[in-house]
């Protein structure tokens, strides 16, 4: 067992990188780690919705083509208020079988075996260059990756830019070589407020999102009935698009006729779909819907729907070199589509292609007391290692 190994993750767990925050004061920390290894690095820094952000790009090895990137993300989904917490968050604690904190699994463990691998790797035998990309903002639109996947040749300088990467997103080591686009929006209903003893004087926006979200259930209704066999060994979960009513708000009081009401979706379609044709669909569909209120009265509500997010899907032919490398390594036999997005929707944009295999597992994501498997994360650094050696050495 390396404890630089744990001494790092648990490092990693104790930075709070919710991604309403800065990951930036994480970002130095591996920098100076990855550097004291002999790596170039370059700090890649981003602005988004005011908060200033960073990615990490260190690469060690010759300016050789073919080269190998891995890759992960900082950032994790908030755990304050999120219910059944035995344990900090913040803390690392360890058992005889598992490591707990927030991002152990997604994906904190991970890049702490990055850690692990540059610290032990011989650099001198490199033939091709290793590039580690620690990104930002992934939980809320892979953010980080859209703003560096058009930069990344120019930060690496003389080093091409290698086409395959290997994401260490949380799959238990099983090898997924596809993942859907997403697209989120959001509905808004404007009405007409007043007192609720006269509801036929107003219109009643909560009223009207309700036909709104009849309409969206139809369209998710006849999705689920259109699924497409071709892709049924790659997501054989939901072999066609899927969507997601996300959260609701509107009104005041009881006594109030609710002036306006938000919706707030999203939805996830098959890498060979265009990736707003679907949103076309929604608006066209709620184009339509009757925008009176149930109470009566001649006033109609206003409805926009707009795109918050779109981003795209991504697709790796199977058989690539790194595909080979990791079944070989790993034991994994075959690979399949994920049912999450991740930063290879932004990489695969602009040529890299991308495969996601990880120690974490995708039923500790998100979760309160999120853990990883000991096991799984000390045999982490040795996997890479080997990967390494048969794409880059």
């Amino acid at each position: 067992m390396s404890t630089y190994l744990y001494e790092v993750l648990e490092r990693l767990i104790a930075f709070d990188t919710v991604s309403s925050r800065t990951v930036l004061p994480a970002v130095e920390y591996l920098a100076d780690h990855l550097s004291g290894h002999g790596f170039k690095t370059a700090i890649h820094r981003i602005d988004v919705l005011g908060l200033p952000q960073a990615n990490l790009v260190a690469w060690a090895g010759p300016p050789s083509p073919d080269g190998l990137i891995i890759t992960g993300h900082l950032d994790t989904v908030p755990f304050e208020g999120q219910p059944g917490w035995e344990r900090n968050p913040l803390q690392m604690e360890i058992d005889a079988e598992r490591v707990y904190g927030r991002g152990s699994s997604d994906m904190k463990g991970f890049l702490a075996q990055c850690a692990e691998a540059a610290r032990t790797l011989d650099k001198a035998r490199l033939k091709r260059p290793v590039v580690f990309v620690i990104t930002a903002d992934e939980e809320v639109g892979m953010l980080g990756a859209r703003e560096l996947a058009p930069a990344l040749q120019g930060l690496l300088g003389d080093i091409p830019r290698p086409s395959l990467a290997w994401i260490g997103e949380p799959t238990s080591y099983s090898v997924l070589h596809a993942h859907k686009s997403i697209c989120s929006f959001e509905v808004r209903v404007r009405g007409r407020g007043g007192h609720s003893g006269t509801p036929h004087h107003g219109v009643n926006a909560i009223a009207v999102m309700a036909r709104v979200i009849e309409a969206l259930g139809r369209i998710q209704a006849e999705l689920r009935a259109e699924q497409k066999p071709d892709v049924a060994d790659v997501f054989p979960e939901s072999p066609y698009d899927v969507m997601n009513l996300g959260t609701v708000r509107g009104g005041l009081a009881t006594n109030v006729i609710a002036e306006e009401c938000v919706l707030r979706a999203s939805y996830r379609s098959l890498p060979s779909t265009d990736p707003l044709a679907l949103f076309d669909e929604i608006k066209r569909r709620i184009s339509a819907v009757d925008r009176h209120d149930f109470a009566g009265g001649e006033l109609i509500a206003d409805i926009e729907t707009t795109v918050l997010l779109a981003a795209p899907s991504m697709w790796t032919e199977r058989g690539s070199r790194l595909e080979k490398a990791l079944f070989e390594v790993t034991g994994a036999r075959t690979a399949r589509g994920a049912q999450f997005a991740t930063d290879g929707a932004w990489f695969s944009s602009v040529g890299i292609q991308c495969l996601i295999c990880g120690p974490g597992d995708y039923n500790q994501a998100h979760q309160p007391n999120e853990s990883i498997g000991r096991e799984a994360l000390e045999r982490g650094p040795s996997i890479m290692t080997q990967v390494i050696e048969r794409m880059c050495m």
